[in-house]
């Protein structure tokens, strides 16, 4: 699946990376390690987010785990610059004994020098992820086979490359300090066993192609390590497709947008120098629905599920409205589909499909001419209109059975 290139976007340059591509992490070797003890007591969390934040310099507390109502996933962000790997990954032991699903590793933090995926540093890592049962993204400079990539490595929670996404845009100052860098080409989005999660790194927020082609590949939660905070423009993406981002930067800083496009988190460490933590446990059952053709069905919905299902918002403005569960168990879009009810990114999607449909070439050639993806709209609306010349070709005409 390929990514196709925009032109004419405004960019947000990532200034940083062109004055700390030097920096680099020492690469360990793999270390025995004793385990921490886990506090099992998590106090019950109503809300659909629970956000903590402290500086790893701060005494530390539990990890508040939000109740086994929808799909929780406990998501860590360590926002730092110019830390050691003996120091970050004693962090990473830290966060993970206190229980987590996810832990976050800033954009390229080992610096310039590419570490392979089967080398001492990636294994210290993978070892930890294993001995915590979590998944952790690692955002490196990857060595391969050929070029070197920009990469974020997804860690499984027994220690296995669940999946790696290599940046599709870099910064300008990334090819000046490694001539022979590669691009990435695609936008994979990787089953785990709390949800379906994507990725994207840094300067890659300023092309909206990118983050599309995440929601058409069904992303749940969109991973953002970067070397700066980017602030609405990762909003943008959060209010267009309906997926959580999280991030993890260079400036001690996490930002956290939740399906909705609100801001969840803005968490600032007091020194820009400080490794800085950041918790939150995000539902992924949540789900965002337009009015239009579902107000009778969410009405039914509702009344006959009052125990199980709630409108946790209704955003009267944008005419969406959020349903949640309300007890253990209950799925929410298994339950809403069940009525009937239309996702709002499906429905955007299906509006799109039947537009192409009724477009002609001409359409195509006046306005989309010049865009990068001209040709995809020109095939979109060529097997839109095979497609019901297909299918009104398998009608079969009332009485003639």
């Amino acid at each position: 699946m390929r990514i196709f290139w925009m032109a004419g976007l405004g960019l947000v340059p990532c200034l940083l990376i062109a004055l700390v591509l030097g920096t680099v992490g020492r690469e360990p070797t793999l270390a025995d390690e004793t385990p921490a003890k886990v506090d099992a007591t998590a106090p019950t969390a109503p809300a659909a987010v629970l956000p903590m934040t402290q500086p790893a310099s701060a005494a530390t507390t539990p990890l508040v785990e939000q109740a086994k109502i929808g799909r929780s996933v406990r998501v860590v962000s360590l926002s730092f610059l110019r830390k050691s790997a003996d120091e970050v990954a004693q962090v990473v032991d830290a966060e993970g004994a206190k229980g987590a699903d996810l832990i976050i590793l800033p954009e390229t933090w080992t610096g310039k020098d590419p570490v392979p995926v089967d080398g001492p540093l990636m294994k210290r890592f993978a070892a930890l992820a294993k001995k915590h049962n979590t998944y952790v993204v690692n955002s490196v400079y990857r060595k391969t086979g050929g070029k070197p990539r920009n990469s974020a490595v997804l860690i499984d929670r027994q220690g296995h490359i669940a999946g790696i996404y290599d940046k599709v845009f870099p910064y300008w100052a990334e090819f000046d300090a490694i001539s022979d860098l590669d691009v990435g080409r695609e936008a994979p989005v990787i089953d785990t066993d709390f949800g379906r999660i994507g990725f994207a790194i840094c300067f890659d927020v300023n092309f909206p192609e990118v983050w599309s082609r995440l929601a058409d590949n069904g992303a749940e939660l969109v991973v953002w390590p970067s070397a700066y905070k980017a602030g609405r423009a990762l909003q943008a993406h959060a209010i267009n497709h309906h997926y959580y981002i999280v991030t993890s930067t260079w400036r001690a800083q996490s930002l956290v947008y939740d399906i909705t496009g609100d801001k969840l988190v803005d968490s600032q460490a007091a020194n820009v120098d400080e490794l800085h933590v950041t918790r939150v446990t995000l539902d992924l059952d949540r789900r965002v629905y337009h009015t239009n053709f579902n107000e009778d069905k969410v009405r039914r919905l509702l009344k006959d599920n009052a125990d199980d299902v709630e409108m946790e918002v209704s955003l009267e403005q944008e005419q969406w409205f959020v349903l949640k569960a309300k007890r253990p168990g209950v799925n929410v879009k298994s339950l809403a589909d069940a009525y009937g009810l239309e996702e709002h990114r499906d429905y955007i999607v299906r509006s799109r499909k039947e537009m192409d449909r009724r477009r002609d070439e001409r359409f195509v050639e006046r306005v989309m001419q010049h865009a990068p993806d001209a040709a995809i709209w020109r095939a979109a609306a060529a097997k839109a209109r095979q497609s019901a010349s297909d299918a009104a070709s398998n009608t079969v005409p009332a009485g003639a059975q």
